[in-house]
């Protein structure tokens, strides 16, 4: 299936991709410190901060259009509030100390609170777990959907993804931030356009809800309690996602990373009630026969625009894809670059070790997609494997209770990590019936998480027998 695209619609997407590197050439190559480069010399003020972490922390919106199309409003309890409430955790209890943490990147503070070798470890499963494979595959199929025939959307993922990497290469974390204050107002312009027309097309939220099934408005949206429980264990990926830290650690002020983040929420909250409708909408106006769920927001677009209006939205979609995308493309090629390869190679300037390494980043992304070319499944695999072994030791940095002696730490990020991966290849060749990952009817995730529990039982233990 593809669009019915005017030379309007590609004009307009023409120029939003003019314009980033418009925006990103501002200041071209002039970052040279390590601090304005990798966090735009902790000088980002507040709405900057709001819009870059808003747009950031959003990038799955094609999941998010499948979700919200298949299961209805369950959308909020399941992708929106455990990412609300770790998220004000964050902020209330977290937020603040980084911005005062002299460290530039998570393996940075590692090492400054543990040791040498902790940290420079911690820089491998942190450049996965920010890996830009899922944002990859989205645009990918976004552009085959526009352009049509039979290019497969690899081509497409691909050019995308090498024009983020030029970009950001230019202006670092600056370019981000630039390109995300433009990317938040797509966003939000581009979904409330879709809602006034779905409106319009289908008849109001009176009519749209008498015309749902039940299932649609079960806020469960008939999944377990089991599962439902499964998405705030995920939703921990909030404290050691690397692009909260960064953009807590680039704040003007603690006050400023506090507050951008509880005014982010309610930014959240409201796009979610956006593209919940959205969903909603699509449904009703499409049926229950979208082959590819996936393509929910897309489909509708092309449905129900018209010519000019239909290129703004999916201007809006690549911005708020693009917006997540650019940033874990820079964020997983500095601490490759910095955090890892420059202990190898000394007389290389880290800001061009940083460059190289979000080629390296797009690349490995692109190889990603090709074994897993699912987004849910990439979010699923990467979250589950590696969150386990990076949390307590990325909570001891900045909160008593969780700190560990040294070498736990280092046995944490590696063993954690063996167990949820060899968790997940066990089910991927014992349990087809769990789907293929879950080994004895568990979750990975659950594997890893104890052992970090036992792990930081035997280190607190082993902190109050040196007392």
């Amino acid at each position: 299936m593809s669009s019915e695209f005017s030379l309007i619609d590609w004009f307009i997407v023409g120029t939003y991709f003019f314009f980033l590197i418009w925006i990103s050439w501002k200041k071209g190559w002039k970052a040279d410190s390590e601090e304005d480069f990798l966090l735009s010399g902790r000088k980002v003020t507040l709405p900057a901060f709001v819009a870059t972490l808003v747009s950031t922390w959003y990038g799955g919106i094609l999941g998010i259009g499948e979700w919200s199309y298949q299961f209805g409003i369950s959308q909020w309890l399941i992708l929106g509030f455990p990412f609300y409430f770790f998220s004000a955790m964050f902020a209330i209890f977290l937020a603040g100390k980084i911005r005062l943490n002299k460290a530039l990147t998570i393996p940075e503070a590692i090492s400054n609170q543990y040791s040498a070798r902790a940290g420079r470890i911690s820089a491998l499963p942190i450049f996965i777990l920010v890996s830009p494979a899922p944002y990859i595959l989205m645009l990918g199929l976004l552009f085959q959907f526009l352009v049509g025939g039979d290019a497969p959307f690899l081509m497409y993922a691909s050019l995308v993804a090498l024009f983020s990497v030029l970009y950001i290469t230019i202006g670092g974390f600056g370019a981000v931030i630039r390109t995300d204050i433009l990317q938040i107002v797509l966003m939000f312009g581009g979904f409330i356009m879709l809602l006034i027309f779905s409106i319009n097309e289908f008849g109001g939220f009176g009519t749209l809800i008498r015309s749902l099934p039940d299932t649609h408005l079960d806020i469960t949206g008939g999944n377990s309690w089991q599962y439902i429980l499964v998405w705030f264990f995920i939703a921990l990926w909030t404290f050691v996602d690397p692009s909260f830290h960064q953009r807590a650690a680039a704040a003007e002020s603690p006050e400023t990373a506090r507050k951008g983040v509880f005014i982010s929420i309610a930014f959240w909250i409201g796009f979610d009630f956006l593209t919940c409708f959205a969903g909603l909408y699509a449904f009703a106006i499409l049926g229950d026969g979208l082959e590819n769920p996936v393509m929910a927001y897309p489909i509708l677009a092309d449905q129900i625009l018209p010519i000019g209006l239909k290129g703004l939205f999916f201007v809006s979609l690549l911005a708020t894809i693009m917006s997540t995308l650019d940033s874990y493309l820079f964020i997983s090629g500095q601490t490759l670059g910095r955090d890892y390869l420059s202990k190898y190679f000394p007389s290389v300037k880290p800001n061009l070790l940083t460059r190289i390494s979000i080629l390296i980043s797009a690349i490995l992304g692109i190889i990603l997609i090709l074994i897993y070319p699912s987004v849910i499944d990439l979010w699923y695999i990467i979250g589950s494997v590696f969150i386990p072994g990076l949390l307590i030791p990325v909570l001891g940095i900045y909160l008593t209770p969780f700190r560990l002696p040294g070498v736990y730490v280092y046995y944490s990020i590696i063993g954690c990590t063996f167990v949820s991966f060899s968790w997940l290849i066990l089910g991927t060749f014992y349990a087809p019936e769990f789907g293929g990952t879950m080994f004895l009817g568990v979750e990975p995730f659950y594997p890893g998480l104890l052992v970090a529990i036992l792990l930081w039982g035997f280190g607190k233990g082993f902190d109050s027998r040196k007392e």
